[in-house]
């Protein structure tokens, strides 16, 4: 934790520790045993009061392997499917990315790049860069089964997309030259990236989005600090997903030497000390919460992506207060939780496990549960943090 990774100052400070942390928060693990016994880490979540950068100081890559058993698809849900529609929508129409060549780095199994290259009438097309990629080309795509980097300058490239993948990578600096360097013969291409917003965690005290996969985390300054040094000229950087996420827009600096503005991190650091104090009161809150209204009937949560699986590893490890865990994923139903071994269902399965509680993990989807409950008839109290 000696220095920042971003800036290398020794102004540093650790606020958050946890031992023992599922390294895999999107694992799909088909026996309950072996739910409880998956890999385990350290979380060491420290900032840098110079850039504002924050990073896991204890991160262990080698302890992660993604495999064809995990699985972080999120469009499963109407609502993050109408997000991501709405982001193509305005990429091609109001950002210009129409007759494009793009390139997206971390493509995954390209369903993203898909979008953008096929939108209507929008004469894209695109290369998708990732190692676990098992998507084969086909209409306008090309897939490469690498890294993104110098070797790739050969590939022209008139846009870069890259979305939430600089947070799962421990050296954020090596990410970003090297798409600086593939991008060589490419010197007019425009950037864009997306990643959570640590501000909006700290903020607001999200004390089941942070764990052990994302080890890396940026505030709107402290990422625009992290291009400007990787030789980018930043255009902008905004919230988006109900503040959830920052998106950064960028283009290759062709003035070298320029060096990045210093940061006023003081906000930051605030929240940061803040977040430090309420964290135990506010698993211990959660804990007692649990406890009160299970008295009362079965709860479960809703959400068996990464801050579900991190709420139940805080708040339930011994799986004592809570019935289930419900995701509308197909894959991860019938599942176990990764660390304490709840069981994943569909909402279908509801009734008869006689819910009467729910923890909604993220407020942008209430809405999108409420309706899956009605159209089954059956009634549940939502527990939502972010209504006080």
């Amino acid at each position: 934790m000696n220095h920042c990774p971003i800036c290398d100052s020794s102004r540093v400070s650790s606020f958050l520790q946890r031992s023992s942390v599922p390294v895999h928060q999107n694992l799909v693990v088909h026996e309950s045993s072996d739910a409880k016994n998956v890999n385990r880490g350290q979380l060491d979540m420290v900032l840098c009061l110079q850039c504002g950068f924050v990073w896991n100081s204890s991160f262990d890559e080698s302890l992660l392997v993604y495999g064809d058993g995990y699985d972080n698809n999120q469009a499963c849900s109407p609502h993050f499917e109408n997000y991501l529609n709405g982001l193509v929508q305005k990429l091609v129409e109001d950002k210009g990315i129409n007759n494009s060549h793009i390139v997206e780095v971390g493509c995954g199994q390209g369903y993203f790049l898909d979008k953008l290259v096929h939108y209507p009438n929008s004469g894209n097309k695109g290369t998708g860069f990732d190692p676990t990629c098992r998507t084969n080309d086909y209409k306008n795509l090309k897939f490469v089964k690498s890294y993104y980097d110098k070797n790739a300058s050969g590939v022209h490239a008139d846009i870069v997309l890259c979305r939430h993948v600089i947070e799962h990578v421990p050296s954020p600096l090596y990410l970003l030259r090297s798409v600086a360097e593939a991008l060589s013969q490419s010197p007019d291409a425009r950037v864009f990236f997306e990643t959570p917003c640590v501000e909006w965690i700290l903020k607001n005290q999200v004390i089941w989005d942070f764990f052990y996969e994302h080890c890396s985390l940026f505030s709107r300054e402290s990422i625009r600090y992290a291009f400007e040094k990787s030789g980018f000229v930043v255009d902008s950087v905004y919230h988006v997903f109900e503040g959830q996420y920052l998106w950064l827009e960028a283009r290759l600096n062709r003035q070298a030497g320029h060096e990045p503005d210093r940061i006023d991190t003081s906000s930051l650091v605030q929240m940061a000390s803040d977040y430090t104090c309420k964290e135990g009161s506010l698993i211990q809150e959660w804990t007692e919460m649990l406890k009160k209204h299970s008295l009362d009937g079965r709860v479960c949560v809703w959400g068996a992506g990464a801050k579900g699986v991190t709420f139940v590893n805080l708040v339930d490890p011994q799986g004592q207060l809570l019935d289930c865990v419900v995701d509308i994923n197909p894959n991860k139903q019938g599942a176990f939780i990764p660390g304490t071994g709840h069981r994943i269902v569909g909402p279908d399965k509801l009734p008869q496990r006689n819910v009467k509680y729910a923890v909604l993990m993220n407020p942008n989807y209430r809405a999108e549960n409420e309706k899956a409950l009605m159209d089954m008839n059956y009634k549940i109290r939502f527990i939502d943090w972010s209504q006080g």
